[in-house]
């Protein structure tokens, strides 16, 4: 049950993986804690850092990574203006076994 209704924009504009003009290719939707290096992890909710070896912050589709997102507003924020989270297009080295974010740290302020 959602507690909050969010604006289609809330984390974001939305976009489609494949018409972003990237240096690096996406694997898929993430959800970005802003000024920090943490995505939020599918399997338990909570923000892990991109090096974390637990963490499977790749969601298949925006819609996806918009649930998940709204979940943990719903359950963390009083005020969901406060959420300080983004939907970011992200990517994975199988090398380094680890989340890459293309955009680097996103902040919060400009």
């Amino acid at each position: 049950m959602d507690i909050f209704s969010l604006p289609a924009d809330a984390f974001g504009d939305r976009f489609a993986l494949e018409a972003l003009p990237l240096a690096r290719e996406p694997a898929g939707y993430a959800v970005q804690m802003l000024d920090t290096d943490k995505l939020l992890d599918q399997v338990t909710g909570v923000f892990l850092p991109v090096r974390s070896e637990k963490l499977r912050g790749l969601f298949d589709s925006f819609d996806a990574a918009f649930a998940a997102a709204h979940r943990w507003v719903d359950s963390h924020c009083q005020d969901p203006d406060d959420h300080r989270l983004a939907i970011v297009p992200a990517s994975f080295d199988s090398v380094l076994n680890r989340h890459v974010l293309i955009y680097g740290v996103l902040c919060g302020q400009p």
